[in-house]
């Protein structure tokens, strides 16, 4: 296993301890997460090796940015990654699982970001007998969506976000419309949406979401799409733009 951090151009990242390694999905909503409130304080839920909280503190003069891991590798590979980043006085990592944390912490957050684990049995495609035996029990726990339930994602986000705060997230496509109702149960209602697709001909794969708190007065919900790729390694200039301030070659 390569053990070369994986470098953006303000920031390096080491994930060889870490069971999910850094892909698209984390770029893209690390990059795309709204910080028009101006956050004083952002919760990364899930931070693997940290990736999301670091983006966010190159983009944003949050003063406070928390992370949470329960996984004690990529809860050790995240201290290091943000002590070797440039924002370190700003970052900080909790090892705790969402439940603990949510009964011992008092403070409200005005941006929680979290790419959580969501390959649940019915998204995920069939493995090998020999493929299954070969995937660690930290990355099953950091792949599959019975580490963190949704509904206990969603519930926990509304105890810990502030009453005007901002909570964006990236889920499966197909698990979109689940989400938007599991999340107005607990009066969080989207705000906007982008939805994903590697190819101009290929399906959605995923959804982007940004919630806050229901007002009465209500508003559009923001819809947008998004291609990669117009053919490999060929990006669209929509994924140029909003990803160009983290990738070194964009």
């Amino acid at each position: 296993m390569s053990k070369k951090p994986f470098v953006f151009k303000q920031f390096s990242v080491n994930q060889e301890q870490c069971a999910m390694k850094i892909g698209t999905d984390s770029v893209l909503l690390g990059a795309w997460a709204s910080i028009k409130n101006n956050p004083f304080s952002i919760l990364d839920i899930g931070a693997g090796t940290g990736v999301l909280s670091l983006m966010l503190a190159q983009r944003s003069h949050a003063e406070v940015i928390d992370a949470l891991e329960i996984d004690d590798s990529a809860y050790e590979q995240c201290v290091d990654n943000f002590e070797q980043s440039p924002w370190g006085d700003r970052l900080f990592c909790y090892h705790a699982a969402l439940e603990e944390f949510v009964d011992e912490i008092e403070d409200k957050y005005d941006l929680i970001i979290s790419n959580p684990p969501f390959f649940s049995p019915s998204l995920a495609s069939p493995s090998l007998p020999e493929e299954e035996e070969l995937m660690s029990n930290a990355r099953k726990t950091a792949r599959f969506y019975d580490a963190m339930p949704f509904n206990h994602l969603i519930e926990s986000v509304s105890k810990l976000l502030s009453e005007d705060g901002i909570f964006s997230v990236i889920i499966p496509f197909k698990e979109e419309e689940k989400f938007i109702d599991l999340a107005s149960k607990s009066k969080l209602t989207p705000n906007s949406i982008l939805h994903i697709k590697g190819t101009p001909t290929s399906e959605v794969k995923r959804s982007l979401i940004e919630f806050s708190f229901a007002n009465k007065q209500k508003s559009v919900i923001k819809m947008n799409d998004l291609v990669i790729e117009t053919s490999r390694h060929q990006y669209t200039k929509n994924y140029i733009n909003l990803t160009k301030d983290f990738y070194l070659k964009m």
